[in-house]
């Protein structure tokens, strides 16, 4: 693992303080394709480390940031009367750095229980009318920290339960802070009161970055602050991972099946050394529960490995996993043939393997991929939880169903493989396809695509949910939303395609698709629908845009597939302009049911 990769993951070394500039510019001459965003930091005290340390993180995963800082503890002012520096600068991200400091009042003693309720409710106020206007002027999503419990407790254990305690006043502002969360979509909580809670409070609260230079927390605890920050925007621009690939001896057990046998396997919670992986399986059926792919990678034969997965005090079994891989072939070659079986790209993956050695190969032969340094069973849970890799901001029913819709994927590709007529195959499916401009119900969903599709995505364009809401009442757009279902299941909704109305003229913003329904004539129902719609708006000649990216050339040919004629490359790049008449257009769906 490089040293980036290795202090870049958990558990963090505070060197990377002293080292910034450096890893910095080896982060951008490496290479890599990253995406820029811009990102406002309203902070209540000095942020510039914590910026500074986001920022690393961002890039190591593919996100170029820039930043406008406001000055020292100016974070209302900016939000609720934006200076004009803030407007012109147009961020991608609002994020409010502020603390347990920034709390104006406490409850005193005295104060009856309405007069604590009415500084509850002021103290919310005050924040709520800062998002408020951000939404209004900066039209951006918002990232809020909520705050870290009280540096002491004056009625020591009843803090907690009475309303003049302190824990007491930042628990009930927490959970408002959730609720109002709940309530937004572009709203994301930053959860600082768990960070602080595992670095310990007595180390956040030392008081000497305080007094001397408006720090809230120490210096040597901004790496773990930046990381759990970055994991959110990472989520919000589709670079959190999907799947994790799972070795098995002494991974998910203890032993090695193949020389020890199943039945004498450490797992259990009745053995000494098993029950520390049976809470790691635990753990990780969970993760299956919001839809991360557990995959297996393991040098096993099959057969020791079934039996393994079928020990009767496991909670795993081989239904939960999406691909299993036990061979003996080379794990990053499995891993590879893992991501191309489920149409993901390595970079989606994960890595988990107790082997050092395993661990080293597939870090330098796969860009993107995840390995975390897995040493001591002890220690699994807290190494995948700390790296934030799955970082969830808003749950959906897609996300629950994912395990679901790509073991359905498996038994269409068992179908194809009986049938020799390709398109008496997509018959057999017996494909329902629901093709509608956007509504509220899947606006989320629609974001969550925008930012997470990069091999089926002509333009690469990303989207907030509160742009795709705006997008959906505004009358110069075309926007669609495909939701596909067949005999095996529902895939929930698998591609978005946005046009500009200009005059007669309809420019395609945006053609995305989930890789999950390639080669599904998806693509040819949604284009169908968008020239229908096209004609009753009176559009004459639509134009599709592609720019190419390190990841998207799949659709470098789509328009050229629709039957649209290229007419320009634009001199010194790559990208194309496409044209089609929608006079005298033919339907190109033949084996998809729509709307119906």
């Amino acid at each position: 693992m490089s040293e980036i990769n290795e202090m870049l993951s958990y558990p963090y070394d505070p060197a990377i303080m002293r080292k910034y500039r450096r890893l910095k510019a080896e982060l951008l001459a490496d290479g890599t394709e990253r995406i820029k965003k811009k990102i406002a930091f309203l902070g209540g005290a000095t942020v510039d480390a914590i910026a500074e340390i986001t920022e690393l993180f961002l890039l190591n995963s593919g996100i170029e940031p820039e930043f406008y800082i406001s000055e020292y503890a100016q974070y209302y002012n900016d939000a609720v009367y934006p200076p004009e520096e803030l407007l012109s600068f147009k961020p991608d991200i609002v994020y409010f750095c502020t603390s347990y400091r920034n709390i104006t009042a406490f409850p005193k003693p005295a104060d009856k229980p309405a007069d604590v309720e009415a500084l509850l409710n002021a103290e919310y106020s005050r924040f709520a009318q800062a998002w408020e206007s951000v939404t209004e002027k900066l039209g951006c999503p918002i990232i809020q920290n909520n705050f870290e419990l009280p540096p002491f407790r004056l009625l020591g254990n009843s803090e907690a339960a009475d309303i003049h305690g302190r824990v007491n006043f930042v628990n009930r502002l927490n959970a408002a802070f959730a609720e109002y969360a709940a309530a937004h979509g572009s709203f994301y909580i930053c959860d600082i009161n768990y960070v602080s809670a595992c670095y310990g409070l007595d180390k956040w609260h030392d008081g000497t970055q305080w007094y001397m230079y408006k720090y809230a927390l120490p210096m040597q605890a901004v790496p773990a602050y930046a990381a759990n920050l970055a994991a959110i925007i990472k989520a919000m621009f589709g670079k959190n991972k999907k799947a994790i690939a799972l070795d098995l001896d002494n991974t998910l057990w203890g032993g090695i099946v193949g020389d020890d046998g199943a039945e004498n396997l450490q797992i259990g919670k009745d053995l000494p050394g098993g029950q520390v992986y049976s809470e790691f399986q635990e753990y990780l059926k969970m993760h299956k529960d919001i839809g991360i792919l557990l995959t297996v990678c393991s040098k096993n034969d099959l057969g020791n490995a079934m039996a393994g997965l079928e020990h009767p005090d496991g909670t795993l079994r081989p239904d939960d996993f999406t691909v299993i891989k036990a061979n003996w072939e080379n794990k990053d070659e499995n891993l590879l043939n893992t991501a191309n079986e489920l149409s993901l790209l390595p970079e989606s993956f994960v890595f988990a393997d107790d082997n050092p050695a395993e661990r080293q190969i597939a870090a330098d032969r796969i860009k993107g991929i995840a390995v975390p340094a897995m040493d001591g069973a002890e220690n699994y849970i807290r190494i995948l939880d700390r790296n934030r890799y799955f970082e969830v901001l808003k749950l959906s029913e897609d996300d629950m169903k994912r395990g679901e819709m790509y073991r359905a994927n498996a038994a269409r590709a068992a179908a194809q493989s009986n049938i020799a007529d390709y398109g008496e195959y997509l018959d057999s499916l017996e494909m329902k396809a629901e093709i509608r401009t956007f509504i509220p119900m899947y606006i989320a969903r629609i974001a969550q695509l925008t930012n997470k599709s990069n091999q089926f995505n002509v333009t690469t364009r990303r989207y907030t949910e509160a742009e795709i809401a705006n997008i959906s009442r505004d009358k110069a757009y075309i926007p669609l939303y495909g939701r596909l279902s067949d005999k095996f299941g529902d895939n929930g909704v698998v591609s978005v395609v946005i046009g500009n109305i200009r005059g007669t003229d309809l420019h395609i913003d945006l053609w995305i698709m989930s890789c999950r329904v390639l080669k599904r004539d998806m693509e040819f129902a949604m284009l169908d629908e968008l020239v229908r719609l096209s004609k009753e708006r009176g559009i004459k000649t639509i134009y599709g845009h592609y720019y190419p990216t390190a990841k998207n050339a799949m659709v470098r040919e789509l328009f050229g597939t629709f039957g649209f004629e290229k007419i320009s490359t634009e001199e010194g790049t790559e990208n194309t302009l496409w044209r089609l008449e929608t006079d005298n257009y033919t339907q190109k769906n033949k084996h998809i049911s729509v709307n119906i």
